[in-house]
């Protein structure tokens, strides 16, 4: 995929000065220093197994590594990066966070040849990393399972069964099943469950604010409709009998969701279900977890499966992560061996297994980790987080129907879930598209 993203584009961020490190691994040094900045991982257990994995890593290999973990509070680790990128000075190896990775694509090293090893290894990797990761035909970042998280659906399986009746652990066991057993799974039956839980006073956790979870479950609603705003070489289509029949689908929703909708912030799903107040949401197993800790009643009725099946298919929303080597990288070769040692199998499990699960890898063949069948309670909650085979599902990026300068502008500006908070307003459906025609035709001009 050709990237449109350049510098003259408004997606830097700004820059700062780059944050101290905040652990050395000190070896003997005969392959010299390297420098390595992570996102620091909400799970505290993640950081410490990371610490492990690049310090055995460094003592075999002789290498001093120096290893920050910068949060995204605040954009910190964006900030740092593009302080960074503009200076042409910093670490050798960046995390980096979806669109970013276009974003910075002429200052990173391709790294066809690493990729080309793990898919030969481990299978064909699906369109939405590719799409965030192939600039001008060439892989500019490692896919990897540190911080990607799809958004799968958490239902609370006592109130399905009661309100909806419907049998989540039916559709999708904790082991091997077939497509059949989930093809009632669709969005028709995601609206009846939805008016019969909020009849019964247990809304579904949608937000329709201009949030990531917003952007990640309307975008995934639209995709799933076919519903393409623009076109692979940018062309705007949002008036398009597609979309017009997924607005069709969110106008049908709106009665159904929480009051405050609009105003959800991507903390007040995971609040509303913890809380004991939301039926369903669409989320990682963070609120799960959470709800572990403060609400177990509630975390032991949780079972959490992939989205619903549209008339394209079954799209489940997902934020890939990846390590990327800057071209002004200071040690390149030690730099590349790591990419090489965390982006495999065994690194990644050992990660993923850290974080309970909630970290999730790239290859579809490796959707096998033992960590999804043995979370609890309930046990097997989480086994469907990862996609299954007979799960006849694919990962999927808002806005990835069109090129992706347009895209992370879709994405900024929060387009499809403000598309269905204008129906929430009361705004036609017709209001509401001829609004995102005159935004995408800012984008494009």
């Amino acid at each position: 995929m050709k990237s449109r993203l350049s510098r003259r584009k408004a997606l830097h961020l700004g820059a700062t000065a780059a944050a101290l490190p905040l652990v050395n691994i000190r070896s003997a040094g005969a392959a010299g220093r390297l420098s390595v900045a992570l996102w620091d991982h909400w799970v505290p257990a993640g950081n410490e197994a990371m610490k492990k994995l690049v310090g055995a890593w460094a003592e075999k290999n002789k290498v001093d590594v120096t290893l920050d973990f910068l949060t995204s509070i605040g954009n910190k680790i964006n900030i740092t990066m593009a302080a960074e990128a503009q200076a042409k000075t910093g670490h050798d190896v960046y995390a980096f966070d979806m669109w970013s990775v276009h974003e910075y694509a002429d200052e990173l090293d391709p790294v066809d040849d690493i990729m080309h090893g793990f898919i030969a290894k481990y299978g064909k990797i699906g369109r939405a990393y590719e799409y965030l990761g192939v600039s001008d035909g060439h892989w500019r970042a490692i896919p990897v399972a540190w911080g990607s998280a799809p958004l799968t659906s958490c239902a609370r399986i006592s109130m399905f069964k009661k309100y909806a009746g419907i049998d989540v652990e039916a559709w999708f066991p904790n082991h091997p099943s077939t497509p059949a057993a989930s093809a009632d799974w669709t969005y028709e039956t995601q609206l009846k469950a939805a008016e019969a839980c909020h009849k019964a006073g247990f809304p579904f956790g949608f937000g329709c604010g201009s949030t990531t979870d917003s952007n990640q479950t309307w975008g995934a609603t639209f995709g799933a409709f076919g519903a393409d705003l623009v076109d692979a070489k940018g062309n705007i289509t949002v008036d398009s009998d597609n979309v017009r029949t997924a607005l069709e689908y969110a106008k049908r929703m709106v009665p159904f969701l929480p009051s405050d909708t609009v105003s959800y912030d991507d903390a007040s799903n995971n609040r509303a279900l913890i809380s004991g107040k939301s039926a369903m949401i669409w989320n990682p197993p963070s609120a799960w977890a959470v709800a572990k800790r403060d609400a177990p009643q509630v975390a032991a009725d949780c079972w959490t499966f992939p989205n619903p099946r549209g008339p394209k298919g079954r799209m489940v929303p997902m934020r890939p992560y990846f390590f990327g080597l800057w071209s002004f990288a200071q040690n390149k070769p030690a730099a590349r061996e790591l990419l090489a040692y965390l982006g495999a199998r065994e690194q990644m499990e050992t990660l993923t297994t850290a974080v309970s699960g909630y970290d999730i890898p790239p290859y579809a063949s490796m959707a096998d980790f033992k960590i999804w069948e043995q979370v609890e309670p309930p046990k097997g909650t989480v086994y469907n987080y990862p996609i299954r085979p007979w799960h006849d599902a694919e990962y999927y990026v808002t806005g990835s129907s069109g090129p992706p300068d347009i895209g992370v502008q879709a994405w900024n500006r929060g387009l499809i879930p403000t598309m269905v908070s204008k129906l929430v307003s009361g705004q036609t459906i017709k209001q509401s598209i001829d609004w995102a025609k005159d935004e995408l035709e800012g984008f494009t001009r």
